[in-house]
C-alpha cells in the first residue's frame, strides 16, 4: 500500500528538461550575466537561431520570422558586410554604414543562405524553445533551423522518446530470461511488477521532493532512464537472489519453511547491499548539479525503499507474520501455475 501511495506522485515528476542556465545549483555568474543583458537588450542577443533556407526563399523566409511573436530581430550573413552580417527588415536587407552605402550582398552557398534571428527570450529558456518549435512548424519544408535552442529542443525530444522506447524493451528482454530461467510465467511477471512498482514509487517520491522540499526548476528527461536502467539491473538480480535460493529450499523443505530459510540466508545480504548502494548514490546529492543531484537522489531512494520482490518481502518484516505473508503469495503464484508442490514437498519437483 505504501509503494502503491508514493508511486500515485509519479506523474507529478517535471523531468521535461531544465534551461542551461539552471543546471548549476547557488550562486551562477553566469546566470546572473544573462539576467543583467536581458534586462537592456533581447534576452537572446548572442545566441541567435540559425535558419538555413534557398537564396530564391530570403525574402519569403525573413518576412515570416519578423513575423514571428518572440523574434526580436533578423540578419543575414555577409562577407560584404564590416560585421559580417546585415540586418534584414520588411524593406530587405539594410545597407550598414553611413548613408549611401549600398545594402550588401547575401554570401551564398550552393545556393543557400544563412539568417540569424535574434529571440526576445534567452536561448535556453521556454519561451525561446516555443518560438523555434513555431517557427520550424511554419517553416516546414522551407528552411531548417539550428542554434543551440534547436540542439536543445532536439535532445529533449530525443532523451524522451529514447525512455519510451528502451524500457518497454528492457522489461521485455528481462521477461524473457525470467521466463527461461524460472521456467514459468507467472512468477517473471510478478517479479517485473514489483520492480515497476518500486521504480514508480521512487518516481513518487523523487517528485514530492524535488518539487515540495527542494522545490527545483525540474529534471534532465535522461533522469528516470538511468533511474530505470539501475534499478532494473540491480533489482533483477536481487529478485533472482532471492527467489533461487526460495525455490531450492523449497524442493528440499517445503514452501513455508522454504521461504523462511531464504529469507533467512538472503534477507540480511539483500537489505545490506540496498543501504551500500544508497548510500553511495545519495553521494551525489551534494554535488550542485542539477542532474547529479536528480540521479542521486532518484537510484538513493530507489535501493533505500528496497528493490523489486527483494524490497518487498523484506518489507513484510513489519507484518505480524513475514513468513505467512511471503507463503501465501509463493503459494497464489505457485498454485495459479498448478505446480504447488505439498506441505512437506521434499520429493516433489517445484518448478517455478
Amino acid at each position: 500500500a505504501l509503494l502503491a501511495l508514493g508511486a500515485a506522485f509519479a506523474p507529478g515528476l517535471r523531468a521535461d528538461g531544465v534551461a542551461q542556465s539552471e543546471l548549476v545549483l547557488g550562486a551562477s555568474d553566469a546566470r546572473d550575466g544573462q539576467r543583467a543583458l536581458a534586462q537592456h537588450f533581447p534576452g537572446g542577443s548572442g545566441n541567435p537561431a540559425y535558419v538555413l533556407t534557398g537564396q530564391e526563399r530570403l525574402e519569403e523566409v525573413a518576412a515570416t520570422l519578423l513575423a514571428q511573436e518572440g523574434v526580436a530581430s533578423v540578419s543575414v550573413l555577409s562577407e560584404d558586410s564590416p560585421s559580417g552580417s546585415a540586418p534584414v527588415t520588411g524593406d530587405g536587407i539594410q545597407a550598414f554604414g553611413p548613408p549611401g552605402t549600398p545594402a550588401p550582398a547575401p554570401t551564398v552557398r550552393d545556393g543557400e543562405v544563412l539568417l540569424q534571428a535574434t529571440l526576445d527570450d534567452p536561448a535556453d529558456s521556454p519561451g525561446a524553445e516555443a518560438t523555434v518549435r513555431a517557427l520550424r512548424e511554419r517553416l516546414s519544408g522551407e528552411a531548417l533551423i539550428g542554434g543551440s535552442t534547436a540542439v536543445a529542443i532536439d535532445t529533449t525530444d530525443t532523451s524522451i522518446r529514447d525512455r519510451t522506447l528502451i524500457i518497454p524493451l528492457i522489461l521485455a528482454v528481462i521477461f524473457v530470461i525470467l521466463v527461461a530461467l524460472l521456467r514459468s510465467v507467472l512468477m517473471p511477471a510478478l517479479l517485473m511488477a514489483t520492480t515497476v512498482l518500486s521504480f514508480a514509487t521512487a518516481l513518487g517520491v523523487s517528485a514530492l521532493v524535488f518539487n515540495g522540499l527542494l522545490d527545483l526548476p525540474g529534471a534532465d528527461p535522461s533522469v528516470p532512464l538511468y533511474g530505470f536502467v539501475f534499478l532494473v539491473a540491480l533489482g533483477i538480480d536481487y529478485n533472482i537472489f532471492l527467489m533461487t535460493r526460495v525455490r531450492e529450499e523449497a524442493l528440499h523443505h517445503g514452501t513455508r519453511p522454504g521461504i523462511l530459510r531464504g529469507l533467512a540466508v538472503t534477507g540480511g545480504v539483500i537489505t545490506s547491499a540496498g543501504l551500500v548502494l544508497a548510500a553511495t548514490f545519495a553521494a551525489l546529492a551534494v554535488i550542485p548539479i542539477l542532474f547529479l543531484l536528480g540521479a542521486g537522489g532518484d537510484r538513493g531512494r530507489d535501493h533505500v525503499g528496497g528493490t523489486g520482490a527483494g524490497g518487498d518481502l523484506r518489507g513484510a518484516g513489519r507484518h505480524p507474520d513475514p513468513v505467512s505473508a511471503a507463503a501465501r503469495l509463493y503459494r497464489g503464484v505457485r498454485g495459479a501455475a498448478g505446480h504447488l508442490p505439498g506441505p512437506h514437498g521434499a520429493g516433489a519437483r517445484a518448478r517455478l
